[in-house]
């Protein structure tokens, strides 16, 4: 767990939205994680497939680019990129939504955000607490269908997803849950969409955003709560996806089954926050 938060730490202190990572840009081979759930995104920028009789849900448009590789990976699969109906996101930063205006052209898919990021996504990035200063950060902004709040369901063709808002990482991060039946049994996935108090952050007293250490707290409430058999992320470096996805490989069905692995995770994403607001809390005295 020390080397994932320090390659975690790593990632984020070289840029947020640094577009030119190759591990953002190259495409993943996509592959069935568990009954109707597919990963389609790349290399560490998640997006996930859930697939129904009624039409497809899909979590995470990520980068304008990532939309033909998502396009590809869908049909590659054996799926129409047209019967996506429902989009999805993780959270409000342009590495997971900033493709969302264009999926949402190619597919008419309905568009549902959590209530806290819709003006985010709606502004394109410019209303963003920490990133929305800078035009680099910015990307197409795109009109919400349907606004999310905290339990909300997400349901089509007999699935049904359940939002928890999550926040801190952005105002409306969202962590999703379905139970999904594979061979036989039923399994909690959770997909988690961010617990990492990015460089910059002022956990207390922020002009900008004054509950920030009160929601992370909050998140990580919710989150130890969740039950999990299938962890996933909005990031495969989250969730060892690489590590996994070469069991997978290799015949073990089971290498996404992964409880430990997302108590350990949240457990550990709960110290780095914590050490980080004693830390800042040690600055100001």
């Amino acid at each position: 767990m020390l080397l994932r938060s320090l390659l975690l730490t790593f990632v984020f202190v070289c840029g947020l939205f640094a577009q030119d990572n190759p591990k953002w840009t190259t495409n993943h081979e996509p592959f069935r994680v568990i009954g109707n759930v597919y990963y389609v995104g790349s290399k560490d920028l998640a997006s996930y497939l859930i697939t129904t009789p009624q039409g497809h849900i899909l979590i995470n448009s990520n980068l304008p680019s990532s939309v033909p590789q998502i396009r590809k990976n869908i049909e590659a699969l054996g799926f129409r990129f047209g019967d996506v109906k429902i989009l999805l996101i993780s959270h409000a930063h342009l590495d997971h939504c900033s493709g969302s205006k264009l999926l949402k052209q190619l597919t008419g898919a309905k568009y549902m955000v959590m209530d806290r990021d819709v003006p985010v996504v709606e502004s394109g990035g410019k209303t963003d607490f920490q990133y929305g200063r800078s035009s680099k950060n910015w990307y197409p902004a795109v009109k919400v269908d349907r606004v999310l709040h905290d339990g909300d369901e997400v349901r089509l063709g007999g699935v049904v997803l359940v939002a928890h808002l999550t926040a801190g990482h952005t105002k409306g991060c969202t962590t999703w849950t379905m139970k999904v039946q594979d061979a036989g049994k039923v399994y909690n996935v959770v997909i988690v969409g961010g617990p990492n108090v990015n460089p910059g952050y002022k956990l207390e007293k922020s002009v900008v955003y004054p509950t920030m250490a009160r929601d992370f707290e909050t998140t990580f409430r919710t989150l130890n709560s969740l039950p999990c058999d299938v962890f996933l992320g909005a990031h495969g470096g989250f969730f060892d996806m690489d590590e996994k996805f070469g069991r997978l490989k290799a015949g073990d069905r089971s290498a996404f089954l992964d409880p430990e692995g997302y108590k350990a995770y949240v457990l550990d994403r709960q110290k780095a926050f914590r050490m980080e607001l004693a830390r800042q809390q040690k600055s100001r005295s």
